[in-house]
């Protein structure tokens, strides 16, 4: 599409080629030559296919240089389109062979001659143009006679002994875009030459910062319609699109700075036929988008060797193994003996290692050698990290070899009277090593990797530990059986301390519900937190999800009920009409079929070990039941449940802050005082339930006059 040419003087008026520029007149692609060459151009483009390079049958015409112009394709004398002008320098690559001995062949030998010297060379040229997302080829034949050639002689391929040129008009290309031209002969001789350029920027399309963010502006009259895409240009491949709308201007499009990397690209074209596109990368140099983009990088295991980076953008940067030791150790690359790897974006990689261990990890850097990316591939599959000591064979001339282990201060040598603690079971590691029980990751013909547990020998340790403990428990028995009366005295004041440490940690309470929704889980996690500010040790599925789902709900709820248990602890049983559905069912039909609850519901979980305790009559002191006012009434509670004390909170609050303290322990006087906190504690969350924002909420109280909306349900 024709641009004014006021908008191409803006543009290019702080260009220095600007006074150079040359209109053309017509809308017919041409070509010409440098004199002594004769050449044409194809009617119609053809396809870019460079193919494999073949070698020359004898000489042949070469490209060795491209050069560029801009220059203006009119229309009409306001409406112009820019055009990049390439000239490709050729050059004669080979020579004739002079026949060994004219004389032996007489007169057949200068026939021979002169026949190759008469003929021309002729040359099929390719011109690869590409400015996202447009792409061309278009061919030229040219010809040079063979005369113009010296004979027997090869002639350099360099600008400076260029046989001539040829030059073609004209590559369409927009304003801002950056085009990228490739040029080889067809077959393909020599290695193809490329050429990158970046055309100036249009006036009306700016990019400026605010803070945080980036404002694309985009200062286009009321009337014009246009589409705006962003995507990500790649090296390798084809762009990426991210985001394409149709607007009209003007408008101000706004970046969140976190978006962007140095390949986001913005491409703009008035919605008009056959538009020219306009294509703009500014972030390439932004310090902020080259730190987003080695924080978007992420790095995949494939397979036990292969590996690849997943990222946006291209990025300079190598890759090498290292080995990281629990305890927060830094994590030590392993060069030598194995090497720094450079890594391509999304191309697979290989590490020679025969076997996996969670301890190695990747760690890649940038050309900067900084340190941009590390991750333990294999410990999503193996497991955590191990307590493993890695040892590096090396291996010499004459079969010699030396061992040593990987240790934050170096590489100790083995056997070593360091004081490391290698060092000190350097003999048991050696021994291992030998008796098969080490593992190897990596063998090569200069040395190997091996992984030795260390498990065993901690676990030495604490039995000698153990032992020491129950040697001077015993010597302390001896004594207290020797001084039987001063026992007494201090077995009591030791059972006041027991006494009083128990009562200071408080009793254990297990809180099950069933997550009817996200409003009651909220309502739950507020009688959780409300009830920890009691002498109380509160569980609840909502603070373990991580364990949650790592163990799974029927195992995680079955360590919970047991630990309470033991502990004297008491399990809470609160009631929804979720949970009484869930409750009814089981004891119809014996299992829990389907329903609309999540992943983590423990309460579904639970009941298959709830019921038999309620069943076999152990329920009585280990369990209570509570409900919420105005949300369900104990009477709809099953009746297998009542057996056990079932309070409506809070009007029930003291009652059953009550039956939350220890069996024995005498009922304290600031009883109410604890029932009033957890009712302050819980008020925000009860309104927040029963009366969403916007609806007008009734008179807070506690107790059983707190209202007469007590018996509405919602």
């Amino acid at each position: 599409m024709p641009v004014p040419w006021f908008l191409l003087s803006l543009a290019l008026g702080r260009s220095p080629v600007v006074l150079s520029l040359e209109r053309l007149v017509g809308p017919q692609d041409a070509t010409h030559c440098s004199p002594g060459l004769s050449c044409r151009l194809w009617d119609s483009d053809i396809l870019c296919l460079p193919g494999d390079i073949v070698p020359a049958p004898g000489p042949v015409l070469a490209p060795t240089h491209l050069q560029t112009e801009l220059v203006l394709r009119c229309q009409k004398e306001t409406d112009c389109d820019l055009c990049l002008r390439v000239a490709v320098h050729l050059a004669v690559h080979g020579h004739w062979e002079e026949p060994e001995d004219e004389e032996k062949f007489g007169g057949a030998a200068d026939s021979g001659v002169e026949e190759p010297r008469n003929a021309s060379l002729q040359a099929q040229v390719v011109l690869s143009f590409q400015a996202y997302p447009t792409a061309r080829c278009v061919l030229l034949e040219v010809q040079v006679p063979a005369a113009l050639v010296q004979f027997g002689q090869s002639v350099p391929s360099s600008p400076l002994s260029s046989q001539g040129s040829v030059v073609y008009d004209c590559f369409e290309a927009a304003l801002g875009s950056e085009v990228r031209i490739w040029s080889y002969t067809q077959p393909r001789y020599e290695k193809e030459l490329n050429h990158t350029q970046q055309l100036p920027a249009l006036p009306w399309l700016n990019v400026s910062a605010d803070g945080d963010n980036v404002h694309l502006v985009l200062n286009v009259s009321e009337e014009q319609h246009f589409g705006l895409s962003l995507y990500w240009n790649q090296v390798q491949g084809p762009p990426k699109p991210r985001w394409h709308k149709n607007l009209t201007g003007p408008q101000i499009i706004t970046l969140n700075h976190t978006d962007l990397v140095p390949c986001l690209c913005i491409q703009v074209w008035p919605l008009e036929p056959d538009s020219v596109r306009t294509n703009i990368c500014p972030f390439r140099e932004d310090p902020r988008a080259h730190q987003n983009l080695w924080q978007a990088a992420r790095l995949q295991l494939l397979t036990l060797q292969s590996w690849l980076l997943d990222a946006p953008c291209s990025l300079p940067a190598e890759a090498a193994l290292c080995w990281r030791a629990p305890g927060g150790d830094p994590c030590q690359p392993l060069v030598p003996p194995l090497s720094w790897e450079n890594v391509t974006v999304d191309k697979v990689l290989e590490f020679p290692l025969l076997k996996g261990h969670p301890n190695l990890c990747v760690q890649q850097v940038n050309s900067s050698e900084k340190l941009q990316l590390q991750e333990c591939l294999w410990a999503d599959s193996l497991g955590p990290l191990k307590d493993d000591v890695l040892l590096l064979e090396t291996r010499g001339p004459q079969d010699n070899r030396s061992l040593c282990a990987l240790e934050p201060s170096g590489c100790t040598s083995l056997p070593s009277k360091a004081s490391t603690r290698a060092a000190r079971l350097g003999e048991y590691l050696l021994q291992d090593l030998q008796s098969g029980q080490c593992l190897q990751l990596w063998d090569d013909d200069l040395g190997a990797l091996w992984a030795c547990p260390m498990d065993k020998y901690i676990h030495k340790r604490w039995a000698l530990v153990w032992l020491a403990c129950l040697l001077f428990a015993a010597a302390l028995s001896l004594i207290l059986l020797l001084k039987k009366d001063h026992a007494k005295g201090w077995l009591r004041l030791l059972k006041q301390d027991v006494r009083s440490g128990a009562a200071a940690r408080g009793r254990a309470a297990l809180l099950l519900y069933s997550a009817d929704d996200s409003g009651f889980e909220r309502l739950v996690g507020a009688l959780a937190s409300a009830l920890c500010q009691l002498p109380l040790r509160v569980a609840v599925d909502l603070w373990s999800r991580r364990e949650l789902s790592a163990q799974g709900p029927v195992a995680w709820f079955h360590a919970q009920r047991r630990q309470t248990l033991q502990e004297g602890g008491v399990v809470v049983l609160l009631f929804s009409p979720g949970a009484v559905a869930l409750c009814s069912e089981w004891l119809q039909d014996g299992v829990s079929g389907p329903g609309a609850h999540g992943p983590h519901d423990a309460f579904r979980a639970s009941l298959s070990c709830v019921l038999p305790d309620f069943l076999q009559g152990r329920a009585p002191g280990s369990y209570v039941g509570a409900c919420f006012d105005r949300l369900l009434h104990p009477d709809a509670v099953p009746a297998l449940f009542r057996t056990v004390p079932v309070f409506t909170l809070p009007s029930q609050l003291p009652d059953f802050l009550g039956a939350l303290q220890q069996p024995r322990a005498p009922r304290s006087g600031r009883l109410q005082e604890r029932a009033e906190q957890v009712s302050r504690a819980l008020q925000p969350a009860l309104d927040s339930y029963f009366h969403p924002p916007g609806t007008p909420a009734p008179g807070r109280g506690v107790g059983p006059g707190a209202g007469p909306g007590a018996g509405d349900g919602t």
